[in-house]
């Protein structure tokens, strides 16, 4: 069984750079408080923590 993370965007990515805007869509987050399940790996890990000022993950399973 794969470990697996849930994250929630909790800020805009108004007024945000160019690349943090990037990174929320590149995890399938681009609306408030919508949340996603993702695969827990360390490319994953190092998306959430550049953007760790709009996400907060909500639980971790696995």
């Amino acid at each position: 069984m794969t470990k697996t993370i849930v994250v929630k965007q909790t800020g805009s990515p108004i007024r945000r750079p160019a690349d943090q805007r990037a990174t929320l869509i590149g995890l399938g987050l681009n609306k408030m408080h919508k949340t996603r399940e993702l695969e827990d790996t360390p490319s994953v890990r190092g998306m959430v923590r550049k953007i760790s000022h709009m996400v907060e993950i909500i639980e971790e399973k696995g």
